[in-house]
């Protein structure tokens, strides 16, 4: 898609972070955009700020959610070209054993992280493809999970290795539907983005309360990386959305930005696989 001017792009998680930097770069390029995200209040805010067309409430994790959020976009804009399936948290779990997290920090993390990606697939790609006219569905994981899995945040590490799993699949089974509407799978980076996404158990619904509501291990990616050690430069939103933009017109799948570390994490985690070695410790 070399030419986002006059499309229609949904941005789920579009009120803070990467999904309103996304919003802000797509309006520049003159894409009409519709933010969406379950917080009103901050959704106006942005909407207002970044001149989107619509900000819509959605709880991604409530597929009836999503099928109105999707009714309401066709109802009033009658296509959708661009659906960035970009709603997710981040889950009070660092530095704790896989064995102890409590069964709503499984719940919440995998109905936002997976299934808001499966309930934006399932409500938005059926009407895309009868529209037979060239779109892109983008889903976000990680590289923590999505390429290989950090230790110390199970549940988010592994919500997102599902997310690239679907993406893959959903990428081949549109191959399959003419090719006209493609998939690909962005993971935000080099480094550290530096979002709220931390913060995320501080406004966990009441459905998913854990054993400890409403604490966060981290507030700040900065907290995190001097908690956990990791040295790195952090990777602003905005960079992030001109790397997502420029791989999405290129018509790239797989939206990784080139890291010196990061590649060498890819090559020996499928060194490791080829050698049927046990995996190592990146971290």
């Amino acid at each position: 898609m070399l030419d986002f001017n006059g499309k229609v792009a949904v941005i789920t998680g579009g009120a803070s972070g990467v999904g309103r930097a996304l919003g802000d770069r797509l309006v520049r390029e003159g894409a009409r955009v519709v933010l969406a995200d379950i917080d009103q209040g901050r959704l106006d805010v942005t909407v207002a700020e970044i001149g989107a067309e619509a900000g819509l409430a959605v709880d991604v994790t409530k597929e009836a959610s999503v099928a109105a959020l999707a009714d309401s976009i066709f109802d009033r804009f009658g296509a959708v070209h661009l659906l960035f399936n970009n709603a997710g948290v981040g889950l009070g779990e660092a530095q704790r054993a896989i064995w102890t997290l409590p069964m709503n920090d499984w719940r919440w993390g995998f109905d936002v992280n997976v299934l808001g990606v499966v309930h934006g697939i399932r409500s938005f790609v059926p009407r895309m493809l009868a529209l037979g006219e060239e779109g892109v569905v983008i889903n976000t994981s990680s590289g923590n999970g999505g390429l290989r899995s950090m230790p110390n945040t199970p549940i988010y590490a592994s919500t997102k290795a599902a997310v690239t799993s679907i993406s893959e699949v959903l990428y081949q089974q549109l191959l399959r539907e003419g090719g006209k509407l493609r998939a690909a799978v962005l993971f935000p980076g080099p480094n550290t983005v530096n979002t709220g996404i931390m913060a995320s158990n501080l406004v966990r619904p009441a459905d998913y309360a854990g054993a400890t509501p409403g604490t966060v291990a981290y507030r700040t990616m900065q907290d995190l990386m001097r908690t956990t050690g990791l040295k790195m430069a952090l990777t602003e939103p905005e960079e992030v959305a001109e790397f997502a933009v420029a791989g999405v017109r290129a018509g790239r799948f797989w939206l990784i930005p080139e890291s010196e570390n990061g590649d060498q994490l890819l090559r020996t985690r499928t060194e490791e696989i080829l050698a049927r070695a046990d995996p190592r410790s990146a971290w």
